[in-house]
């Protein structure tokens, strides 16, 4: 092939209990990359949109291209392509757009080199654009995103992942106010410690959420998605975050938290009509206060990036 066009999921990471350690993938919304070889060993983003005119040129300084760099010198090749961005998600969302820009970009470009790496060993070179999107190679949204399904990191040192099978039946609702949080800043605010107290407590809701989701059981799952150590922290970032956590809740959702570093909301629920009733009542807790919202009802994607041509 000489050019191809991925697709990459967008991913709610945390999932409430699990900070730099959760994150899933959803089916909507998500990126587009066209990827297209060239006949020297340049690098060039020569057409951006959907971003308003924010995201640079620059391959050194983007999250689409920088994983690229760093894939093509692993593997010590002079080769050099055309990148095309199609931003199809809001910039500083909470749902891992930077992370599906770096996944949908070296996905491409080891299709085109006829998968040189197994798609498992693309995550060092995606997590290289989240170090230059928020300072952080933090893996909890590119991996979703790679791998799909619901992933834990269990380790960053060394790297070590895997997936969780989840409930069919089990559904992500997102509602994405139009505001803007910085990720680097939702990290700053964070404490560097934490009491032994909250910390037995998280721990003990990272195993539920787990045994949860293997076992099928909904009631473990609302249970554990509790967050005693970054949601009470970030969530003062968020406009009505309590009201619309409330209304999910009342709705019938299992649980509901912030997605990443917000300012998006995530609500787990049993089936998709209990999902899209969520939606409208988190939705209407912001009408209330005039502020737009983007709303998306998804299952679990468990796939991942996708080839659309």
């Amino acid at each position: 092939m000489e050019s191809i066009k991925v697709y990459a999921p967008a991913t709610v990471a945390n999932v409430a209990c699990g900070f730099d350690i959760f994150g899933l993938a959803v089916e909507n919304p998500g990126d587009e990359v066209i990827v297209k070889k060239r006949n020297d060993d340049k690098i060039i983003i020569t057409e951006i949109t959907g971003d308003q005119g924010k995201l640079t040129f620059d391959p050194q300084k983007n999250t689409v291209t920088v994983p690229i760099i760093k894939y093509l010198e692993h593997l010590n090749k002079r080769t050099g392509f055309d990148v095309i961005l199609h931003k199809k998600m809001p910039l500083g969302s909470g749902l891992g757009s930077s992370s599906a820009s770096s996944v949908a970009g070296v996905y491409a470009v080891n299709q085109l080199l006829d998968q040189a790496l197994p798609t498992r060993e693309l995550l060092q070179f995606a997590m290289e654009g989240e170090r230059i999107a928020c300072g952080s190679a933090h893996a909890d949204n590119v991996a979703p995103a790679l791998m799909g399904g619901f992933v834990v990191i269990r380790s960053y040192s060394p790297l070590d992942f895997f997936n969780v099978p989840t409930p069919d039946d089990l559904y992500v609702t997102i509602v994405h106010p139009d505001i803007e949080v910085n990720t680097k800043d939702a990290r700053y605010i964070l404490k560097n410690e934490v009491s032994l107290k909250k910390a037995i407590s998280q721990m003990g809701n990272v195993a539920g959420m787990i045994a949860g989701l293997i076992s099928g059981d909904y009631s473990l799952i609302s249970r554990s998605m509790v967050d005693l150590i970054i949601e009470p922290v970030r969530s003062i970032l968020i406009p009505q975050f309590f009201e619309v956590k409330m209304a999910a809740v009342d709705s019938g959702a299992l649980g509901c938290s912030i997605s990443g570093a917000g300012p998006s909301i995530f609500a787990f629920s049993k089936g998709k009509e209990t999902a899209e009733k969520v939606a409208v009542a988190m939705a209407r807790e912001y009408q209330k206060v005039d502020i737009k919202t983007n709303v998306f009802v998804s299952p679990i994607n468990k796939i991942g990036p996708k080839i659309l041509d």
